[in-house]
């Protein structure tokens, strides 16, 4: 089992850059796919970004790309999402999820057994 704590949330203005981190618990991180998603209010929650357990492969959703990017650290037991050119329209709670022996990014929130709490981004026009 893994346990997932999301931070680096907060208020910005659009354009601006936000780093989120989602650390997480136990000594296996390093076989568990990660993914971000969100959920604005009043709307259902979307995929953000997935990445591989080792790392190599990303994916994305389309209303980030070129603008976010996914990595992590395994020795850190650390995921990380960087948004940059960050627009109103990307105000949600952000989720940090975990998949057990992911050898891909997954997009579907039923592929993942782990969730974190999230973290509130707001982006002020």
């Amino acid at each position: 089992q893994v346990q997932l704590v999301e931070s680096g949330g907060g208020l910005v203005q659009a354009g601006d850059s936000l780093r989120l981190s989602c650390a997480a618990s136990g000594r296996t991180f390093s076989f568990y796919a990660m993914g971000w998603f969100r959920q604005a209010p009043g709307k259902e929650r979307e995929f953000v970004a997935g990445i591989s357990w080792s790392g190599g492969s990303t994916d994305y959703g389309d209303s980030v790309k070129g603008r976010f990017t996914i990595n992590r650290d395994n020795a850190k037991n650390t995921v990380y999402l960087q948004m940059n050119s960050l627009k109103p329209e990307d105000t949600a709670v952000y989720y940090c999820a975990a998949r057990w022996g992911g050898s891909d990014p997954y997009r579907q929130e039923g592929q993942y057994d782990y969730w974190g709490q999230g973290t509130q981004v707001t982006v002020s026009s």
